[in-house]
């Protein structure tokens, strides 16, 4: 099977990390490397990291100091690549930035590179985010366009990876990852059949106002059209929560023009992202329009994660 290397940023994960651990270590294919990212945590995960370090050898522990407050967005990134920087000199097929408060099944990542070899033009996959209700596994975003992969999960072909020139240091980072993909001429999109469970939901660390207006001001720094954020913003606002997540979106991206924020510098990637947006509010072919291809099988059967 071909190398894969996963990167692990943790803050304040000493309840859940556990969970990641004993999933990781099941694996049919173990990982080259697994690098534990503890980004100033305040609890005991880098004693859990180290703890785990110590039994497995192809687990390694990168342990950063408290910068004194959760930085959304880009703090997640900026400790991404402190672990990244531990697999320079890893042979891998695939790059893998994996939550750590996640449990998943033994076949897991063997099912996810099959997927990989069935298809040469997908350049970014994973599997389904989902929460547990009252036993039973529900998808924990239902509303996400075909062509995310939610940031949980996020699996690299090493080509698309070095096509896309790595992830943007900033919020955002988990959608223009996609759309630089795809403009290149990547497929991007998640396995409906290949199923994690998520241990925290998904914003729950910083509240619902935060997390949707850090989601509103990552969408301005993306260089989202203005016409298409409005009508997504008014549609938000008949989701749950009600009228917290319209109304957040909209202030974080208004934020970021009367604050006089930069957005990227890749003003193609902009143009490829507005284009995007508009051919779809006019019903013209766009991203949102190509589902993922029908759940892959083995022997006739339902793959499961």
């Amino acid at each position: 099977m071909p190398n894969y290397v996963v990167i692990t940023p943790v803050r304040d994960e000493g309840e859940h990390l556990p969970h990641t651990i004993e999933s990781m270590a099941s694996q049919t294919i173990r990982p080259a490397m697994w690098v534990v990212v503890n980004d100033g945590s305040s609890d005991n995960t880098g004693a859990v990291a180290d703890a785990a370090a110590a039994k497995y050898s192809w687990i390694r522990v990168v342990h950063r100091p408290d910068r004194g407050f959760r930085k959304a967005g880009g703090g997640v990134i900026e400790a991404f690549y402190d672990g990244y920087k531990m697999t320079e000199n890893i042979h891998w097929n695939f790059l893998v930035k994996l939550d750590g408060d996640l449990s998943f099944k033994p076949s897991y990542f063997r099912s996810c590179v099959q997927r990989f070899e069935r298809d040469p033009s997908l350049g970014l996959g994973g599997g389904t985010i989902c929460n547990d209700a009252g036993g039973v596994w529900v998808v924990e975003a239902r509303a996400d366009p075909p062509f995310h992969v939610r940031g949980a999960t996020k699996i690299y072909r090493r080509a698309c990876w070095e096509a896309i020139g790595g992830l943007l240091r900033a919020p955002g980072w988990d959608t223009l990852d996609e759309f630089k993909a795809n403009m290149l001429g990547w497929k991007t999109y998640s396995f409906s059949e290949l199923k994690l469970l998520h241990h925290r939901i998904a914003g729950e660390a910083d509240g619902a106002w935060k997390n949707w207006f850090k989601n509103g001001r990552a969408n301005y720094i993306s260089g989202y059209h203005p016409v298409f954020m409005m009508l997504k913003c008014m549609q938000r606002m008949f989701t749950k929560p009600y009228g917290v997540a319209g109304l957040g979106l909209m202030s974080g991206f208004a934020s970021g023009y009367l604050n006089d924020l930069p957005q990227i510098e890749d003003r193609a990637l902009i143009g490829y992202v507005r284009r995007q947006q508009m051919n779809r509010l006019l019903f013209r072919e766009n991203l949102w329009d190509r589902l993922a291809p029908e759940a892959a099988t083995e022997d006739g059967k339902p793959v499961c994660s």
